[in-house]
């Protein structure tokens, strides 16, 4: 069962929502973010990227930077940038991309319920990733940014959200630079919120679709904290952890494609006829060329796509990690022939994620920075939710979520 609470939210006044809002701090680097947030004090960046706020190239890392997210933090809220609400609630987060809506519920997770595996991952985290995350939870006893789940979709929970949404929402804006709509709803009804609680209680799991270091974080900090409690009950706030909620037939999974520095020493003609013993190779031309099914790869090589497509005997459709199309190309294509053999360390390879479109992986083979691109069909959110269910874990850089959550909408105090 999904234990959730309502939560006193940390938000900015409607007409200050734009100014606060940014990106989430894992999305763009320090130089970015400095640039973002120029001549405007109330950036959430001054929180979440607080080494914007000292001379460029200071480490990220130094204490004195978290110390300056924790008094940008406290500098908000004393300026009247950031506002507590004063009874536990409910939130509902819409984000639009391409005319497509999909709704959030914003909740409060609980620690316990990821510590025993019923929030469930798909990927492996980064001890440093994660301890970098839990230092700006503690220094800011807070959840700043909330995490990105699914759950099983669930009929009456769509009709609740369904009719709050009727009404105006409380935030409504385009965000700069991508020109996705984000809205946001507040749940007060005390019925509803019961409600919605309930009906969570009813879902056997909530899976991590975007926000595995942040998850991670947030919840052994929970766990120190009720370790340094004598009183410790399990009610306390620090227990729980913001998260968006969606339901997962609302979701998709955008591709994450590769591209290679080199051919390992091969030819293209050596190259292409060792893909040949476990790809059918079909040369397309010079029209990008977007793979159209489970299997069928896109490669882009010296100005000109092919279709890869897997012999049956290269994958096991009863494998939950054997199907992955991500599976079959870093086994057969990066490691088998190209001689890559840590996706997360090499250096000769790079990924970028499918809202940039294959045409920015033939840039970067056409520029001669890569000599080679590789575009995948996306994992669907069945295969996510199977590899979870089964306790599998995703191959690095499996997955793609967009739009991304935007910070500063909703903030969590670890605070009773």
């Amino acid at each position: 069962m999904a234990l959730i609470k309502p939560f006193k939210g940390i938000r900015p006044p409607q007409n200050l929502v734009e100014k606060v809002a940014s990106r989430p701090y894992d999305v763009l680097n320090s130089e970015e973010a400095r640039t973002e947030a120029a001549g405007n004090p109330m950036s959430l960046y001054h929180i979440i990227k607080p080494e914007i706020d000292f001379e460029p190239g200071t480490d990220e890392h130094q204490e004195k930077v978290y110390d300056k997210a924790a008094e940008n933090f406290a500098k908000f809220q004393k300026e009247g940038w950031l506002v507590q609400d004063e009874v536990e609630k409910y939130y509902v987060y819409a984000q639009t991309m391409n005319g497509k809506t999909q709704y959030g519920l914003v909740v409060c997770a609980n620690v316990d319920d990821y510590m025993k595996g019923h929030i469930k991952k798909h990927e492996l985290t980064r001890r440093d990733k994660e301890e970098d995350r839990m230092k700006h939870v503690r220094v800011n006893n807070a959840n700043i940014e909330p995490v990105f789940f699914a759950y099983p979709h669930q009929d009456e929970l769509d009709e609740i959200v369904a009719n709050i949404v009727k009404g105006k929402p409380v935030y409504d804006f385009i965000a700069p630079g991508d020109g996705f709509g984000h809205q946001f709803w507040i749940i007060d009804d005390a019925k509803t919120i019961a409600r919605i609680t309930e009906l969570f209680a009813a879902i056997p799991s909530l899976y991590i679709a975007d926000g595995h270091h942040r998850s991670a974080a947030a919840a052994l900090v929970g766990v120190e904290k009720s370790q340094q409690n004598p009183n410790h009950t399990g009610n306390e706030e620090y227990n729980f952890f913001m998260a968006v909620c969606f339901p997962d037939n609302q979701l998709s999974i955008i591709d994450y494609n590769r591209v290679v520095k080199d051919l390992n020493n091969l030819s293209d003609e050596e190259f292409l006829a060792k893909l040949a013993n476990h790809f059918n190779v079909e040369l397309i031309g010079t029209e990008i060329y977007k793979p159209n099914k489970l299997h069928n790869f896109a490669l882009y090589l010296s100005g000109k796509w092919y279709s890869l497509t897997a012999n049956a005997d290269t994958y096991n459709d009863n494998d939950p990690i054997g199907v992955l199309d991500v599976t079959i190309s870093s086994n057969l294509i990066l490691d088998e022939v190209l001689g890559i053999k840590d996706l997360r360390s090499d250096k000769r390879i790079d990924f970028i994620g499918g809202i940039r479109g294959l045409g920015e992986l033939k840039r970067r083979v056409d520029s001669g920075e890569m000599k080679v691109a590789l575009a995948l069909y996306p994992v669907s959110m069945k295969q996510l939710i199977d590899i979870a269910d089964t306790g599998n874990i995703m191959p690095p850089k499996t997955t793609w979520f967009e739009p991304k959550l935007r910070s500063g909408l909703v903030i969590h105090e670890l605070v009773d």
